[in-house]
């Protein structure tokens, strides 16, 4: 650990050196920026989880990362300018003639002014004239309620409980006065379990007037906030994200609940059930973007739809991918996976004609089935096991773990049309015996690397025996590779002849 930072500790074969996420950066990285505190716990809060045996502080510290990853994930807001000021142009005093210039503009022009004010400055224009209150409220409103904080109480990320509740009681009077309807709304500052009944509230009056995109986040306590069931009167939902929140149970829902506008869904931290997701993705018809994110109830995500074009799964905990009957998808990007009890994790790749770019697969956690065969060490492409669609293919791979990277041929055999090839070499500190150039002249042609593999770009190269192996193989078959990119690991460093050393080595002689 490096300036008292956390990091991420994996249970995998790899040893405790692996920590699962991209290491070059990029998502893992970035997320780790802002931290986002959970709100304290109360003494009530501690004493329960004190006698379900888990320790409050470390439990509140485990919250603060994944609040910092999910928030990290979020789409930002539209742009508003929190300096706008409504005024004329700064003129010289001779030159002022008093005419409220602004307020003579076209209704449409000022309307596209207000949708460009933070919320509570858009209402204030309300007190300016009669037009002005009736451009406030035909103008479709950009609620965010980090735009609602008093001034100098700092970021939204770490709010305050009372300045939270005074957040809540603004955006009910804002809730109750405008009309709708509500382009974005964005609640991740808030504090809703004191004020029982209040989502619910928000969520209806919202279903009545209508709001295209919502990002709704749980601040815990507590941690299994339930969404109350007037979610589902949301039926003008073109955009939804959802955070830290305990998803209602759809059972005993009316057939007739669907979000028919819904293109974009992210479900972040949540509670959901196998039940209830398929209920959603069969309930949303022209549903093309699906985010998911650490949603640890969620065992098999089954991919039934004619609109999803791209999926991402983003730390998918114990999480099966089945892609059944997705005509139209292009995208699956899983960034990172993991599981609890070390067992493989199913990806399946049944009908999707059009996907085009997968991964990252990982041999160490993924199970990968095509049709209805396991691809296995020894697999031998054809039909049934190959999906030609692929052109773009992530792997991240373990070279020093044997049985891990055997698998690596059988996994590219499978995609024998790939163009582009983004390959991550994890690291263990158990080895198991590392592949050498012999494997690689007996493994047999790779139909990808030798007639389609035009880039490459091999991460976290740290210069291994195994490495060198599958880089030399690929160099000596690739007949239309043009462009190869080599992402050195961090720790890596060269001797005075020029020769690779891992840093382990380097404080060695320097010791």
């Amino acid at each position: 650990m490096d300036g008292g930072r956390h990091e991420r500790r994996c249970r995998c074969p790899h040893g405790p050196r692996c920590t699962r996420g991209p290491r070059h950066g990029g998502l893992a990285a970035a997320a780790l920026d802002p931290r986002v505190r959970a709100f304290p716990m109360d003494a009530a809060t501690q004493a329960m989880y004190r006698e379900g045996g888990m320790d409050p502080v470390t439990l509140e510290a485990d919250v603060t990362t994944a609040m910092t990853f999910l928030h990290y994930v979020l789409p930002n807001p539209p742009f508003v300018s929190n300096r706008a000021a409504l005024s004329a142009a700064f003129l010289p005093p001779e030159d002022d003639d008093g005419v409220d210039r602004i307020s003579a503009l076209p209704e449409e022009l000022l309307r596209s002014i207000v949708s460009r004010l933070p919320a509570k400055d858009g209402a204030r224009t309300a007190a300016l004239a009669c037009r002005w209150r009736r451009v406030w409220l035909s103008t479709p409103l950009v609620l965010v309620d980090a735009d609602l904080l008093p001034a100098g109480c700092g970021s939204s990320l770490r709010v305050e409980r009372a300045h939270a509740m005074r957040v809540e009681s603004a955006i009910t009077r804002i809730l109750d006065a405008h009309p709708g309807p509500f382009r974005f709304v964005h609640l991740i500052s808030c504090h809703m379990q004191e004020t029982p009944g209040l989502l619910a509230r928000w969520l209806q009056l919202l279903a009545v007037k209508g709001v295209r995109d919502l990002m709704l986040v749980n601040r815990p306590w507590p941690l299994d906030m339930a969404l109350p069931a007037t979610f589902f009167g949301m039926a003008t939902l073109t955009r939804l994200y959802l955070g830290a929140l305990a998803f209602p149970n759809t059972a005993d829902l009316p057939r007739g609940v669907s979000f028919p506008h819904l293109r974009e869904l992210g479900l972040l931290g949540m509670a959901i059930v196998n039940r209830d997701m398929d209920f959603v993705l069969a309930r949303s018809p022209v549903l093309e973007i699906l985010c998911i994110q650490a949603n640890v109830l969620l065992k098999w995500l089954s991919l039934v739809s004619r609109s999803l074009r791209c999926v991402q799964i983003i730390e998918g905990i114990d999480l099966n991918v089945v892609v059944k009957n997705a005509p139209n998808l292009e995208r699956v990007i899983i960034w990172t996976s993991s599981a609890r009890d070390g067992l493989h994790r199913t990806v399946r790749i049944g009908h999707a004609p059009a996907l085009s770019l997968l991964g990252y697969l990982e041999p160490a956690r993924h199970m990968l089935e095509i049709g209805n065969t396991i691809i296995k060490t020894g697999t031998k492409a054809s039909p049934s096991t190959t999906v030609p669609s692929v052109k773009i293919l992530s792997l991240r791979v373990c070279f020093g773990v044997r049985n891990d990277a055997k698998m690596l041929p059988s996994f590219l055999r499978c995609f024998p049309n790939v163009e582009r090839l983004h390959l991550e070499s994890n690291e263990t500190d158990e080895p198991t015996g590392k592949l050498n150039n012999k494997f690689w002249h007996e493994a047999g042609t790779i139909e990808c690397i030798q007639s389609h593999l035009k880039l490459m770009v091999f991460y976290a190269f740290r210069g291994e025996r195994g490495e060198l192996s599958f880089l030399k193989f690929v160099l000596e078959s690739a007949r239309v590779l043009t462009k190869l990119v080599i992402v050195l690991q961090r720790e890596l460093h060269f001797d005075g002849r020029g020769q690779l050393q891992s840093e382990t080595s380097v404080r060695r002689k320097m010791g």
